[in-house]
């Protein structure tokens, strides 16, 4: 059997698969001044132990992804609602193999870029800082969707890949509920569902349909102190078979990620944050460990 097409479409899927199994950060829906700006620049790596395309399940397989990331979000009033737009590109490092193989791999450059957009329907009126700073949280909820274009380095000729070659869509519906003394804790749960276009080059020549992938995901975190807080994350997603070229693959995913999130913001404009995920059941899907890195900087009207 020429393995050379599998380690193809495995790769394909590496980033994406990726993006689709970190979590929505937690606390992203609670309320936030308007006219603030936050550049983000982050660093993940992800190691994986198995296939990484829902198409085929091959033992053996093994990736490493090194990923850079350059996101950059405004927070605006819309409506009188606090909302936001983001966006997002990647540059990664990807390499491959298949244990008792030759089959090696490794490629640099761009990945799939990510755009959304989302707003607070309820919980969060428009604030500037000076009157955010003199607000009490609330049960806040919220709505977003996020697009994922194929902007990435893609060649069905080549054995390793950065990019998907088709459009992904995720809307998503989220509550995030303060609660305790001093509203230290917060729990947030997020429904939300990545819906696919074809990969009409898949494999070079046939074409790849996958079904809309669900997800639950609940967090609960914790502020240690004006500085700190922490989250234990979970998300559950489920369903998500394809077909290749008319022919079903009978393969629905199964997939629950555990992980855990920490955030240190020494000051109003900087903060760092450190996060950890970990698949615990991957049926069909990714058995994939990471962590990732994060700095941001925000700017703003009336920002100290």
């Amino acid at each position: 059997m020429d393995k050379r097409p599998l380690i193809i479409c495995l790769a394909l899927a590496v980033l994406h698969t990726h993006a689709s199994a970190q979590f929505t950060d937690p606390r992203t829906y609670q309320n936030t001044p308007v006219g603030i700006n936050q550049l983000e620049l982050a660093y993940a790596y992800v190691r994986s132990n198995t296939s990484i395309d829902a198409s085929f399940v091959i033992s053996g397989a093994k990736f490493n992804l090194n990923q850079g990331l350059v996101d950059y979000t405004r927070y605006f009033a819309f409506l009188h609602r606090m909302a936001w737009v983001e966006g997002s590109l990647p540059i990664a490092n990807l390499s491959g193999s298949i244990t008792g193989t030759n089959i090696t791999g490794s490629t640099t450059g761009t990945g799939d870029s990510c755009y959304s957009a989302a707003i607070l329907l309820k919980g969060g009126p428009a604030l500037s800082p000076a009157q955010f700073a003199n607000a009490v949280n609330t049960t806040s909820i919220g709505l977003s969707l996020s697009t994922t274009a194929p902007t990435g380095q893609y060649d069905p000729n080549k054995l390793l890949n950065l990019g998907s070659d088709r459009w992904s869509f995720k809307p998503e519906f989220a509550i995030s509920k303060p609660f305790g003394p001093e509203q230290r804790w917060v729990f947030d749960t997020y429904a939300n569902t990545y819906l696919y276009t074809d990969n009409t080059s898949y494999r070079g020549a046939e074409v790849l349909r996958q079904r809309a992938l669900l997800g639950l995901e609940g967090h609960i975190s914790y502020t240690l102190n004006d500085t700190i807080w922490a989250s234990l994350d979970t998300r559950y997603s489920f369903r998500g078979n394809t077909t290749v070229s008319g022919v079903n693959q009978d393969n629905p995913q199964r997939n629950f990620i555990l992980g855990t999130e920490l955030v240190v913001s020494p000051n109003s404009r900087n903060s760092f944050t450190f996060e950890f995920a970990k698949a615990a059941v991957h049926k069909n899907g990714p058995s994939l460990t990471g962590f990732t890195v994060k700095y941001d900087y925000i700017w703003g009207k009336d920002r100290r």
